[in-house]
């Protein structure tokens, strides 16, 4: 017993060294574990395999919308703010790209400039209404989503638009069983870590979402970091929005109604990002995209009811976030005794 115990006390004091995005890496290998062995015992005199290469497109291919919304969700989270409306955002660029591309490819690029155009506008106004207006942003951002909701709602009826056959590529083509969109969104998420790593901006953003008013008195335009923030959020729905266009062949005035920014928040917290901000990555919020996609693909193949699937996937991020929770106090805790023990050896 004496040595089970002093194993699982390294074991744990080995998990406790490791940095929040290593261990939410290991916990998507645990995930894969465990849900391939879930997914052969089920479907044992089946032959079922849960990396069978068609589940791993469907795995990939959840990943890629989700993916889009959740790495602008991150850099605003970063910033202690929010944003409700990237559902909305993405309905509506679907819209404008569908339209705009009328069918013909020469107007392909036309329309992805003014998605990506259209969706900065709403993501300048949240961070106007947040930064100068001080704003709650859950109330702003769901404010902006409301009115978006209610043009939508308002001006089509149904589908709009036609995209070609050459866009739609963007949400059907595969390289092996990789998804373009899948590759376009690790590419964009490799972007957004080297922005939050290198620049100036990406380094505010930490700053800011740690301590506003510190940051502020540091000579950081904070109103400008947060602006950024949301703009560059928006237009990430935008490429969502362009996305869904690709897959439906048309504008979807009725996407709003999937909650997809649920599961972008739901996705970067479960990667280590700190809902108070200035704590967390990109590199993380990919693994729990990639983790939320593996649950819906194991309770798929596995036919589980969808009420209890919701349960899961709730209990799974919960206890996520209580986990984090735990560690965040454990070092909070941890440092004053050794403050204490460092001013006494002196």
């Amino acid at each position: 017993m004496t040595a089970i115990a002093t194993a699982w006390h390294r074991l744990t004091a080995r998990l406790a060294a490791l940095g929040t995005t290593a261990l939410i890496y290991l916990a998507l290998a645990g995930v894969l574990v465990l849900g391939g062995a879930a997914v052969a015992i089920d479907g044992a005199d089946k032959g079922a395999n849960l990396f069978a290469t068609a589940n791993l497109v469907d795995m990939l291919t959840r990943t890629s919308l989700t993916g889009f919304l959740a790495i602008g969700m991150t850099l605003v989270i970063l910033c202690r703010s929010l944003d409700l409306s990237v559902g909305y955002t993405a309905a509506l660029s679907s819209l404008v790209a569908a339209t705009t591309m009328d069918g013909r490819p020469e107007n392909i690029p036309v329309a992805i400039g003014a998605v990506l155009l259209v969706s900065g506008l709403i993501g300048a106004a949240n961070g106007a209404i947040v930064a100068f207006l001080r704003v709650n942003p859950f109330i702003a951002t769901l404010g902006t989503g409301l009115i978006i909701k209610g043009y939508l709602d308002t001006e089509y009826k149904g589908p709009a638009g036609d995209v070609p056959e050459l866009f739609q590529q963007f949400g059907y083509t595969r390289i092996g069983f990789i998804p373009v969109s899948a590759l376009v969104m690790l590419a964009l998420a490799g972007a957004a870590v080297w922005f939050l790593r290198s620049t100036r901006t990406g380094h505010h953003m930490y700053a800011v979402g740690g301590d506003a008013e510190v940051a502020r008195m540091s000579g950081i335009r904070t109103d400008r970091v947060l602006i950024a923030a949301h703009v560059l959020c928006a237009m990430c729905a935008g490429v969502a929005g362009l996305l869904l266009a690709a897959r439906f062949g048309t504008g979807s005035a009725e996407a709003y109604t999937n909650l997809y920014e649920l599961d972008a928040i739901a996705a970067v917290v479960l990667g280590g990002t700190l809902l108070l901000g200035g704590r967390g990555g990109v590199a993380g919020t990919v693994a729990g995209v990639a983790i939320l996609a593996v649950l819906d693909t194991v309770f798929n193949v596995m036919q589980i009811d969808p009420f209890a699937k919701d349960v899961l996937r709730g209990a799974v991020i919960i206890a996520a976030v209580a986990l984090y929770a735990r560690r965040q106090l454990d070092r909070t805790a941890a440092r004053p005794r050794f403050a204490a023990a460092e001013g006494k050896s002196r």
